[in-house]
C-alpha cells in the first residue's frame, strides 16, 4: 500500500514538473484602459515615480514601505527602488525610455520575494475624447515562474493589479 502511495507521489510530482517545463518560456500581461484626459496629463502621472503613489496598486499595500528615489527627477534615468512587508517584496525600476507623451519603458527587477528580471511599457494612445493608457509587463520565464503558472497564469496573478492601478489613474487623472 505505501508503495502505491509513493508510485503515485512520484507520478504526480513528475506530471507537475513536466507540464512546468512545457510552460512558454516568457510572459506578457497586458492591460489597458480609456482615460479622458489628454495624454499630456497623464504622462507625468507614470513617468515621475514621485506620483506612482496616486495610483499604483502596490503603494498602500505597506505603509511603512521604504522608498528610495535617484537619477533623473523624472523621465529617462530616474530611478525607484523599494523594499517593503511581503505583500510588495523589494526591488528597483528604471525608465529606459521616455517619448512624451506616448510612451514610458520600465526595466523591472524584483528582489525579493522571488527575483526576476522584466520590461514595463506604458503606450498612450489618443482614442476620442480621451486617451487610451496600455500598461504591459513582459520577461522571460524562469523555472519558478513556469513551476506557478501550472497552477495560477501570471495573467491572472498580475493582471488584476494592473487593473486597480489603471481605474485609480484614471480618477487621479480626470479630477
Amino acid at each position: 500500500m505505501l508503495k502505491r502511495i509513493a508510485i503515485g507521489i512520484v507520478a504526480v510530482v513528475v506530471i507537475i514538473l513536466g507540464l512546468a517545463l512545457a510552460q512558454p518560456s516568457s510572459f506578457a500581461v497586458s492591460r489597458s484602459i480609456v482615460i479622458k484626459a489628454p495624454a499630456e496629463k497623464i504622462y507625468p502621472l507614470i513617468s515621475d515615480f514621485h506620483r506612482w503613489g496616486a495610483w499604483s496598486p502596490w503603494e498602500a499595500l505597506d505603509p511603512d514601505m521604504k522608498r528610495t528615489f535617484t537619477g533623473a527627477a523624472s523621465g529617462a534615468g530616474a530611478v525607484y527602488s523599494w523594499e517593503g512587508n511581503d505583500a510588495v517584496g523589494a526591488g528597483r525600476m528604471e525608465i529606459t525610455g521616455a517619448q512624451s507623451p506616448a510612451q514610458i519603458e520600465i526595466k523591472l527587477d524584483f528582489l525579493k520575494p522571488i527575483a526576476s528580471q522584466n520590461s514595463t511599457v506604458f503606450a498612450l494612445q489618443p482614442q476620442g475624447d480621451g486617451t487610451r493608457v496600455v500598461w504591459t509587463m513582459s520577461g522571460p520565464s524562469t523555472f519558478m515562474t513556469k513551476l506557478m503558472g501550472v497552477f495560477v497564469s501570471m495573467d491572472k496573478m498580475i493582471g488584476p493589479d494592473f487593473e486597480k492601478g489603471l481605474a485609480s489613474m484614471k480618477t487621479a487623472a480626470e479630477k
